[in-house]
């Protein structure tokens, strides 16, 4: 029993949540009632904790778990207005820090330490609070924060006065799906390839299931329903589609390791966890184009025998997934899902789950068990691969929002044909995000290779700002390696006799695509390229990731859990002054022992950039890493003392005969 009145509606709202999953796994529908519970009464009350786990007939400590992982999720109130201030590297180099120091000025809060975050601060009135966040999605538009659940992008730092006037915000405008996402113009670049991105920015385009008809949607759906699973198997395989969500795994690969005779239910999920630093491209599929996602994923289900998917969203994209419900009850209403879908005797449910904040959702485990219910730790592989233990210890097959765009368009122009765009091994479009200090930040979609990456930032982004001269670039995603613009990379060439040569090349030449990107040192990844000019700090930049990654840890390994955390430490201490000459080799002995010594590829993400940013930029390492460093035995300086102390005495390791005595036999 509880002493809070829960209303009928949410008791409604709380039953249809929970009917979304197997009746003996309704554990899954904990983040669904949190997120309710917190939405209606304000924050997750104890008596809410006990409530749910009632209701799911688990254990309170099961939802607490959530409670204290997930940082959407709080246990205390805000204030009327709430401010989110995205503070990672895009929105960082585009003023996030003084954005922050203004909403707090103006709402009358006073700002403690700089920690990984504070906490949410409240103003005296309680009227506003405030709270930095790691990456909203909106790299192109820094920098950005969202207002209670409205995006804000390219927000001047001295107007968040005005911005705080005008609340609440306008309703959206209907059929416009409520998005507050602006918008780059609407025609492409003469070197982009628009597939999947051909109808955003659109005038004339809405989100309703009519517009979608009117352009030839759900054709596709019509047309695969009609050939034979094997058939549209090996269109994708003859695509040579690529994953676009960063591992650029083979995606019909991938489905071929489900088995055609499978007893056990079949599940899709769409990873539509964008939280990648640097990325913003699924962002605007969700809330301009969602019926393609749609097709996409109801063509994928067909093709699989998938009878139930799961589009796995941000819980930062509140409004994308509103739109993406209306869409799906728009395809229910045209019986493109639901019942006997198109009179095929298929039957197929799509449901919206969303996520509550956690970066490492994004890796295909970790999400599974998320859905599950818990918290995201990802699992061992082997044994656990998706493809054969996953949701439910079922096969699942787990893809990126954009690979499941594409699926539609391999239906529609046949595999091979759709294999003649990009290059060999690297075929199809993909959509590129540029970042940080260029002149036209933005979305481009390319032919995969067919791009370099001058024409990219110079061309397409509008090259560097005035004065400026490039200095690095982060090719995809904040866990690429970084590439330093003077560098020389080798990469071999097929020739068209079938020979291969080895040809070096400058940064500007390097062609966008999986396999080039990989032979220059860094990766193609999630597609999210962050330049850095010549005015940037290096030591400053891998400080704001290294806190992104401290942050973002699950914590289920130690090297990454306490290894992430120290590399922060170390370049957090760098910058205030307190940078010892041993410092950057620390920094790289401790990445070292990350990278490969962790359970997923988040120990590679939270070292690669260290291992690269002080290997390809000593200079700016070596200038913050002047003092001596302290003797190894007492008397020992904290970071603080380290920072204030001009000069750090040096004295000798102390001396003790005894263990010299003792010899090999280790007795005195």
């Amino acid at each position: 029993m509880t002493a809070t009145k829960i209303p009928a509606e949410f008791k409604r709202q709380v039953n249809a949540a929970i009917a979304q999953y197997p009746a003996e796994h309704k554990r899954s529908a904990a983040l669904p009632l949190l997120h309710l519970w917190q939405e209606h009464f304000g924050f997750i009350t104890d008596e809410g904790i006990k409530w749910i786990a009632e209701k799911l007939e688990l254990q309170p400590i099961n939802i607490l778990e959530l409670v204290t992982f997930y940082p959407m999720l709080r246990q205390k109130g805000t204030g009327k207005t709430h401010i989110r201030v995205c503070r990672t590297l895009s929105c960082a180099m585009a003023g996030a820090y003084r954005l922050m120091e203004n909403f707090c000025a103006t709402a009358g809060i006073a700002r403690g330490h700089d920690g990984i975050h504070d906490p949410v601060l409240v103003s005296p009135d309680a009227n506003f609070s405030i709270e930095f966040v790691e990456c909203l999605a909106s790299c192109g538009t820094a920098p950005v924060c969202m207002v209670n659940d409205d995006l804000h992008e390219n927000v001047e730092p001295d107007a968040v006065a005005n911005l705080l006037r005008h609340q609440p915000p306008v309703a959206p405008k209907p059929g416009k799906g409520g998005s507050t996402i602006n918008h780059q113009p609407s025609s492409p670049h003469p070197l982009e390839c628009r597939l999947i991105f051909k109808n955003i920015g659109r005038k004339d385009w809405t989100t309703d299931i009519d517009c979608y008809l009117r352009d030839g949607g759900y054709k596709q759906l019509k047309k695969a329903v009609t050939m034979s699973r094997v058939d549209i198997l090996n269109e994708v395989k003859a695509s040579a589609l690529r994953g676009r969500g960063g591992a650029g795994f083979p995606t019909g690969v991938k489905w071929s390791f489900i088995k055609a005779d499978e007893k056990k239910p079949v599940y899709l999920i769409c990873n539509a966890d964008e939280s990648e630093p640097g990325t913003f491209k699924d962002r605007y599929i969700i809330h301009q184009d969602p019926h393609q996602l749609l097709e996409g994923i109801l063509i994928s289900c067909y093709a699989l025998n998938a009878h139930t998917a799961y589009i796995y969203i941000r819980g930062e994209f509140p409004e994308g997934a509103k739109i993406l419900e209306r869409a799906i009850e728009e395809a229910r209403g045209n019986n493109f899902l639901g019942k006997n879908i198109l009179g095929s005797k298929f039957d197929v449910e799509v449901y919206i789950h969303r996520g509550a904040g956690a970066y490492i959702c994004g890796e295909e485990t970790g999400l599974i068990e998320s859905l599950e219910g818990k918290r995201a730790y990802p699992r061992i592989k082997p044994p656990y691969f998706p493809a054969v233990l996953g949701l439910y210890m079922s096969p699942t097959i787990v893809n990126n929002v954009e690979t499941l765009c594409h699926v539609k368009h391999i239906i529609a122009m046949g595999g091979a044909e759709y294999s003649r765009l990009g290059r060999p091994g690297n075929t199809g479009t993909r959509i590129v995000c540029v970042s940080g200090d260029v002149v036209r930040p933005g979305y481009f979609e390319i032919e995969v290779g067919k791009v370099n990456m001058g024409q990219l930032v110079y061309e397409m982004a509008g090259g560097m700002k005035f004065g400026r001269q490039l200095r690095a670039v982060i090719p995809g995603g904040s866990s690429a390696k970084v590439l330093r613009a003077d560098e020389r990379f080798k990469i071999k060439e097929k020739q068209p006799d079938g020979s291969t040569i080895e040809r070096e090349i400058f940064i500007d030449e390097i062609p966008m695509d999986f396999d080039s990107l990989a032979a220059c040192g860094s990766m193609a990844g999630s597609g999210g390229v962050i330049v850095l000019d010549d005015s940037r700090d290096m030591v400053w930049a891998l400080n704001n990731i290294n806190e992104f990654y401290a942050h973002e840890s699950c914590g289920q390994c130690t090297p990454c859990r306490e290894g992430a955390l120290w590399m922060k430490k170390i370049t957090d201490r760098m910058l205030l002054g307190g940078g010892v000459m041993q410092d950057p080799a620390t920094l790289k002995t401790v990445a070292d022992n990350i990278a490969g010594r962790t359970i997923c590829a988040f120990g590679e993400a939270c070292a690669w950039p260290t291992q690269s940013f002080v290997e390809k930029f000593p200079e700016d390492f070596a200038a913050r890493a002047t003092k001596s460093a302290p003797p190894p035995l007492p008397p020992e300086y904290t970071p603080e003392e380290l920072i204030s102390e001009e000069k750090i005495p040096t004295v000798p390791l102390a001396h003790n005969p005894g263990w010299e005595r003792a010899g090999a036999s280790g007795t005195i």
